[in-house]
């Protein structure tokens, strides 16, 4: 059970590593999402020393339960348990939890609690170890992401009139605003009605809602996510159309 103690520490909480590297000459830098406290950076002092208990613990993918203090930005790793494991993620599914990963660390600011975000996360590296369909997996957490961190897509309306989506029409989807009918001219990327109410349902499996559905959530996290390009999204372009 986690929780807090005098000082500053807190011990016990749920977590995952999103990305670790080596600080000065035994020790990381672990960058994590946690259930309380949301993305969080650590110090693990003495990590990399072969006889360290942390060592082979602060990885990625894998669930465990973590004791820090401190008052910086830069906390002080204390304890890390494993708390049981998901199958280890393979090839492509690999790639894809790394994506995630990026998407985290590059949207989430520091110390912002998510918990419902946090057990999608944890929902969707049980699904991406389980194979199957992975684009379906990405969708549906880049969605919830983005509805996390307020930049929830509107899916179900016409931004200007408020009428219900028409399955049958053709909308102009808007970053900011959100589909309004499509007309001569065109400011935003063009979807069928029919994939806008599939994405409220999170459902993928007409292949046309599955690649519009890639194209808007690619461009909407593109804008958010500013001029610096995602290294995993090439990756994947490059193996598979995800």
């Amino acid at each position: 059970m986690d929780g807090a103690t005098p000082g500053g520490r807190v011990t016990g909480v749920p977590a995952f590593v999103l990305h670790a590297y080596p600080f000065r000459e035994t020790s990381l830098i672990v960058e994590a999402f946690t259930a309380r406290y949301g993305r969080i950076a650590w110090v693990a002092r003495g990590a990399r020393r072969a006889g360290s208990a942390m060592r082979g613990l602060l990885l990625p993918f894998q669930p465990m339960a973590a004791g820090w203090g401190g008052k910086s930005e830069l906390r002080t790793l204390h304890k890390v348990e494993w708390i049981g494991g998901l199958p280890p993620l393979r090839a492509t599914a690999l790639l894809c939890g790394l994506y995630v990963n990026e998407l985290l660390l590059r949207l989430l600011r520091r110390e912002d609690p998510h918990e419902q975000l946090f057990d999608l996360y944890r929902q969707a590296l049980i699904d991406l170890s389980a194979g199957g369909a992975l684009a379906v997996t990405l969708r549906r957490f880049e969605r919830a992401l983005l509805r996390e961190i307020g930049y929830a897509l509107l899916l179900d309306q016409d931004a200007q009139t408020g009428a219900p989506i028409d399955p049958g029409g053709l909308y102009d989807y808007r970053i900011g605003v959100g589909p309004v009918r499509a007309g001569a001219h065109l400011e935003g990327l063009e979807l069928r009605g029919q994939t806008l109410l599939d994405m409220a349902r999170d459902d993928y499996t007409h292949p046309v809602s599955m690649q519009e559905s890639k194209m808007l959530t690619r461009r909407v996290l593109a804008h958010y996510l500013g001029e610096q390009p995602l290294h995993t999204r090439d990756l994947l372009r490059s193996l598979q159309n995800l």
